[in-house]
Order: C-alpha cells, then sequence, then structure tokens
C-alpha cells in the first residue's frame, strides 16, 4: 500500500471513529464508516484495493477502532467515577 494511502486512511479514521458504547452500535457505525472511507479514498484517487491489501476488510479495522475507543471511554468514565 502506498504511503500516502496509509496516511489517508489512518487521518480518516482519526477524524470519524468516536465511542459507540453498544455493540450493535458499532456494527452499524462500522459499516457506514467503511462506505464513507471507501468513498472518499476514491475522491482522493485512492484504490479501496490498495487499502484492503494492507489492512483486510475496513469494516472491520473500523469496528475494532470503534471498540477500544468504546473501552477506553469506560475505564476512563471509572477512572473519574473512582475519583469522586
Amino acid at each position: 500500500m502506498s504511503e500516502h494511502a496509509i496516511e489517508f486512511l489512518q487521518e480518516w479514521i482519526g477524524e470519524k471513529v468516536h465511542c459507540q458504547p453498544s455493540e450493535a452500535r458499532i456494527e452499524k457505525q462500522a459499516e457506514t464508516l467503511a462506505k464513507e472511507c471507501a468513498a472518499k479514498a476514491a475522491e482522493v484517487g485512492i484504490p479501496l484495493e490498495d487499502i484492503q491489501e494492507e489492512v483486510g476488510d475496513i469494516k472491520e479495522l473500523i469496528a475494532s477502532r470503534l471498540e477500544e475507543a468504546a473501552e477506553a471511554d469506560e475505564r476512563q468514565q471509572a477512572t473519574s467515577k473512582a475519583a469522586e
């Protein structure tokens, strides 16, 4: 995968992927974001195949990042409550 494609994907995920508390919402949001990402990549001249060659299924990658964000948010909330 080209460096340009890697940078695009990292930046895009950083902007779009935010905490989603429930698994059902994570899957739905991941599907929506994967479609948006593929469209935006095509807009800037990056073939989806280039991204998939490096990371596999972008929906799965985005879902993983959403789950990580949700877990981090839960830990932060627990820490905040413990500090009170």
